[in-house]
């Protein structure tokens, strides 16, 4: 089965419930370990263009701001859920969400 590495933006206010749909999708999984995940402190830059709703910020001005970083991993076949969970606990209008494949030899 592949493996995908998932990194996320997400206000620091909101972490623990994106980490809880993470995890209740499927995500997190390392052998015989479960709820894996790391977070750090990251700076988010982004303009809001005009139609959007910002979460943050004002439309048509750069901003800054302090969010946190959220890692962790899942199995091919659980990304669509995991996609569709985060959504739901994120607060932004538009979550970011990477999947990255990972190399296994």
């Amino acid at each position: 089965m592949k493996r995908l590495k998932i990194e996320i933006s997400v206000p620091e206010s909101h972490v623990e419930a994106v980490i809880e749909a993470l995890h209740a999708a499927g995500a997190g999984r390392v052998g015989e370990y479960a709820r894996c995940s790391s977070v750090w402190k990251v700076t988010g830059n982004w303009q809001a263009l005009p139609g959007s709703r910002p979460y943050d910020g004002e439309v048509g001005v750069v901003q800054h701001s302090e969010e946190c970083r959220i890692e962790s991993v899942c199995e091919l076949d659980r990304a669509a859920a995991v996609q569709q969970a985060v959504r739901e606990a994120h607060p932004y209008e538009e979550a970011v969400i990477h999947f990255l494949p990972l190399y296994e030899p």
